[in-house]
């Protein structure tokens, strides 16, 4: 509708470039959007105000005339002039049933558009170190990222899902120095435990299996135990593959796939971070003090010089950081977007200023960050802070067993992703309308209950007559409904453009609650064939934009519950 909208207002806009009233050369940005209340309509442009300027105009004068410019057409019932010169557009009923009628053609391309065509793109999300089993944290991550390349596919973007393993580095040093204490015999609680080690109890699973000999696949090799304890190197292989193949069975179960696994080590290996190095030298931005190597990023912004290279020939976390972002650069991806925990803000600005330092052509935006916030775990109206098997948080897997794969994903893309969140166990299981995945649910079993009850009563709903016949439908909560319908499409483009598939999870409830508004308002099943058709048309559109929205954020829509 807004792209139909600006499509009248561009024509009328021709027209008085035309007469005169317009100079051929007067152009400005301008915006439709709707209304806060349909009292002043249903969409407003400030386009006039835009132009006057330009047009060297009085910009409600200029209104007056576009608005008498703009064509006749189905979709404009009035046009009202408010305030300095925004334009007001009162839609007319006609206009909502041929939304309503797109829905019924369209089915599941329903919302779907082309903003974000014409670039590969790459969605870097979770990242979790292979240390330990994926925490709540790791689970907003996959949440958010899955749903943020879930909404940039339906924008037209060409989307790769990449998981980046830290595997090299202290951490994986003590993960294997952990399993090997383990595979001895020791305890958390004894003098010789590594000091910085993991004690949760999955550090047993993974030294009993390594001694078993056990064999882990995933992906494209396998890596198989040993009963040598002293053999460090082996159990830092074993280790890293088992908790590997964990982390891909948590993200499987929460119906995450990437589409490439990128490891740290491979920085090293195939020489990329040498090659960063080399590139900051010789573009001159690098300076040697205290016998460290330093990057001058406060060239591009940051507050403080970067050490790359430490004085003991070690590099620090910064450079590889910077070397994974220039290999997205080199493969194509040109658009790339990093989803993070908000305590790894500090490292941005230092990693874009590393990357404009190595004068590839890399935008001064690259990459996008979208960071998410921690979650707190309620149960009985007290904090869960560990896990049974994780020992000191709670893991994904904990919450995915306890209350199912889609109220655990709704409810971690519920919120816009820099906020805080509280997740509540005992709401997120509630088989009730306070529960906003629930209530979603429900609304489009609700329609699917109607199409069984047709049936079993000998009835049929005839989709054809049932578009045809939408203008019986006038009450206030049916006219609802349609305009709830109608705000899809938008919040998609808005979704994909913002970064923030939480406006899709916010859309649905209001959709639920116009759906299930007009549900217990009316009967459906009534004698009048045509009413009966034209109900149950409106009621199928809805269910169907409750099934493209859910299928945005992964959760499933039942037909049944």
């Amino acid at each position: 509708m807004k792209e139909q909208l600006r499509t009248l207002i561009g024509q009328a806009l021709e027209r008085l470039r035309s007469a005169g009233t317009l100079p051929a050369d007067a152009s400005a940005a301008f915006v439709v959007e709707r209304t806060k209340s349909r009292e002043h309509g249903d969409f407003a442009t400030n386009a006039a105000m835009a132009l006057a300027k330009p047009a060297r105009t009085n910009p409600r004068a200029l209104a007056q005339a576009l608005s008498a410019a703009l064509p006749q057409n189905i979709l404009l019932q009035k046009v009202e002039i408010a305030g300095p010169g925004f334009i007001n557009f009162f839609l007319s009923p006609a206009a909502y049933h041929e939304e309503t009628r797109r829905v019924l053609g369209d089915g599941a391309r329903y919302g779907r558009n082309t903003t974000a065509a014409g670039r590969k793109t790459q969605v870097e999300f979770v990242s979790a170190n292979p240390t330990g089993p994926l925490h709540i944290g790791h689970g907003r991550a996959a949440a958010v990222g899955d749903c943020l390349a879930r909404v940039l596919a339906a924008s037209g973007a060409e989307v790769t899902r990449e998981f980046y393993y830290n595997d090299a580095g202290a951490q994986i040093d003590n993960l294997a120095k952990s399993v090997q204490a383990r595979a001895k015999g020791a305890t958390p609680d004894d003098a010789g435990w590594p000091a910085d080690g993991y004690r949760g109890a999955y550090i047993v699973d993974v030294a009993q299996a390594y001694l078993r000999g056990d064999a882990v696949e995933f992906e494209d090799h396998v890596v198989v135990g040993a009963s040598n304890a002293d053999d460090l190197d082996a159990i830092r292989r074993f280790a890293v593959a088992y908790l590997r193949n964990e982390q891909n069975a948590d993200l499987a179960a929460f119906g995450v796939k990437f589409d490439v696994y990128f490891l740290e080590s491979s920085l090293y290996t195939d020489g990329k971070v040498e090659e960063t190095v080399r590139e900051l030298v010789a573009h001159g931005h690098t300076y040697e003090e205290g016998g460290a190597l330093w990057l001058r990023t406060t060239d591009f912004g940051d507050d403080k010089d970067r050490v790359m290279r430490k004085s003991d020939g070690t590099y620090t976390y910064f450079l590889p950081d910077v070397a994974y972002h220039m290999s997205k650069w080199q493969r194509g991806y040109h658009r790339a977007i990093t989803e993070l925990g908000a305590d790894h803000h500090g490292s941005l600005a230092r990693v874009k200023a590393g990357l404009q330092a190595l004068d590839m052509g890399i935008p001064g935006d690259y990459p996008e960050y979208v960071l998410h916030q921690m979650v707190t775990v309620m149960r009985s109206g007290e904090e869960v802070k560990i896990s049974k098997r994780a020992g000191s948080y709670v893991t994904l897997r904990d919450l995915i067993d306890e209350v199912g794969r889609d109220a655990t994903r709704f409810f971690l893309i519920a919120r816009k992703s820099d906020s805080q969140m509280v997740f509540d166990i005992d709401l997120a299981r509630s088989q009730s309308n306070d529960n906003p995945v629930y209530y979603i649910q429900y609304a489009h079993a609700r329609v699917c209950s109607v199409l069984r009850q047709l049936g079993e009563r000998g009835l049929e709903w005839n989709r054809d007559n049932g578009s045809a016949q939408l203008a019986r439908l006038d009450s206030e909560h049916e006219s609802a409904l349609m305009v709830e319908i109608s705000r899809y499409p938008e919040v998609v483009e808005a979704a994909a453009d913002n970064l923030e598939p939480h406006l899709i999870a916010t859309y649905l409830r209001e959709l639920a609650y116009a759906l299930h508004t007009d549900y217990n308002a009316h009967q459906f099943l009534v004698a009048d064939a045509d009413l009966r058709d034209a109900r149950i048309a409106l009621a199928v559109a809805a269910r169907q934009v409750l099934a493209n929205g859910l299928d945005l954020l992964g959760v499933s829509a039942p037909e049944q519950m």
